[in-house]
């Protein structure tokens, strides 16, 4: 697998300093040639030193610059650094440069061009040297992307030899392939043949595999749909080979002039940016709750204790973002040993519930430590509520589209949850699953925010389940 660590820093590193020279000689020319005043390092010279370098880097970080940069193309690096400095020009003269002195309102101008070309340039040239050296690696086959094929008929062989032409190569590493019957033997003398369908889940797992290629026909919906259901909760790039009809249909969008066509699996929902806001808000609303509620940490305690023996804290395994395991923390609700006899689902007038837990449950405060999850990156505030792997067994018998739900941070409060509560059986789990599979495929910040609300005011009447 590509480590893509050192060269992201790589990237960081030099926008930083692209937006440090940047500023320097901005400064410099603000003041002799706009200004006419006699340049020095003043207090404002280095605070401007300070901050706006690390602003430029903090809006590249929001919009995804560091993201993927093994996959960056020269045409899109082009694209997006003009952009953000155009945009970001435009932050950084109306707050630091509008109420600056000027003679002649043309100065405003000529300093908002000198800014932007300057910021541009320099970033633009750092970018363009590391993307065309990353370009040469993965066109020379030094680096590129643990990759799988799934099929093994005439498409797929193909596609395997299309993708693997020195011309066209875009950094695929072929570990092997999955056979979905059995005439699929053709790459066999390619590459290893891992396994059938049921083999798909370890074949990712053991080969540490980036991108999987789908390469049976897109008209053959019952396979298609299973592939996708076994591929769901795996942070993957999956790319189908189109047909004609595919084609015609305008499902097909490539920018990719003389590589394979694919139709690319769009797998986030919600903008990058947006992601980026959302933890943001984690971190600052979960530490905020945190210390408001520090009382509860004290009382809660102390009433748990007197209503009943055992710890107060309730651990449990669940299952969160891409099928990882984690601990959930919360207040014991119910009495110690509760499962002494296998998993089991709670009921509204479930007995083993305590007098203290019925109030925790109705007001929702049992999840109050779960906000250290949230701090651990493991939860999130509002995100598909995380299920035992003993319970998503049985609801993916049932409805196998559960694993949507492993595409996103699971969270303390969803959708699902506002709607149904805690599920006393698979069915209402089942009844559920249709509310947060609607809440990842509109998943938004003001989404976020409504569901916030509703569980506000469930909290304040006491109506939680």
């Amino acid at each position: 697998m590509v480590k893509k660590d050192s060269i992201k820093y790589l990237f960081l590193f030099f926008d930083y300093l692209s937006a440090l020279i940047s500023w320097s000689v901005f400064y410099y020319f603000r003041k002799t040639q706009i200004e006419h005043i006699p340049f020095e390092f003043s207090e404002k010279f280095y605070l401007g030193l300070l901050i706006i370098p690390l602003l430029w880097i903090s809006g590249y970080w929001i919009f995804g610059a560091y993201d993927n940069v093994y996959r960056k193309y020269r045409m899109q690096v082009l694209a997006k650094t003009l952009m953000s400095s155009l945009i970001g020009t435009l932050l950084v003269f109306f707050v630091f440069i509008l109420d600056d002195s000027i003679t002649v309102y043309s100065d405003y101008y000529l300093s908002f061009i000198v800014l932007f070309g300057l910021q541009f340039v320099l970033t633009f040239a750092a970018r363009i040297i590391l993307t065309t050296n990353i370009v040469k690696r993965i066109h020379q086959k030094k680096i590129g992307f643990n990759s799988l094929i799934i099929g093994g008929n005439n498409k797929a062989y193909e596609t395997y030899l299309e993708i693997n032409d020195g011309k066209n190569y875009g950094g695929n590493i072929f570990l092997g392939y999955i056979r979905v019957n059995g005439k699929d033997t053709i790459l066999k003398e390619f590459i290893p043949e891992l396994g059938v369908v049921s083999d798909l889940h370890r074949a990712i797992q053991d080969n540490d595999i980036e991108e999987v290629i789908i390469a049976v026909e897109s008209a053959d919906h019952k396979v298609l749909e299973t592939l996708l259901n076994e591929l769901e909760g795996y942070d993957l790039i999956i790319k189908i080979i189109p047909d004609t009809y595919d084609i015609l249909s305008n499902k097909v969008k490539t920018n990719n002039i003389f590589g394979t066509p694919f139709m690319e699996l769009k797998t986030d929902i919600m903008p990058k940016w947006q992601k980026r806001i959302k933890r943001g808000l984690d971190v600052v609303l979960s530490i905020f709750a945190l210390l408001l509620l520090l009382p509860a940490f004290i009382i809660i305690p102390i009433l748990i204790k007197s209503g009943s023996k055992g710890k107060v804290i309730f651990k449990q395994k669940r299952i969160g973002l891409h099928g990882n395991e984690f601990e959930i923390l919360k207040f014991r609700t119910m009495k110690e040993n509760s499962e002494a006899n296998g998993p089991q689902l709670s009921s509204e007038n479930d007995s083993r519930i305590t007098k203290v837990g019925k109030f925790l449950r109705k007001t929702r405060l049992d999840e109050i430590p779960q906000f250290f999850n949230v701090l651990k990156k493991e939860m999130s505030i509002v995100g598909p509520r995380p299920e035992r792997q003993f319970f998503i067994d049985k609801i993916v018998k049932e409805a196998p589209h559960f694993k949507h739900l492993h595409k996103v941070v699971p969270g303390i409060t969803s959708w699902g949850q506002v709607k149904y509560g805690y599920a006393e059986n698979v069915e209402e789990m089942i009844q559920r699953l249709k509310y947060d599979i609607l809440y990842i495929k509109n998943q938004s910040l003001a989404l976020d925010l409504k569901i916030l609300l509703y569980t506000v005011i469930i909290v304040l009447k006491r109506k939680g389940k």
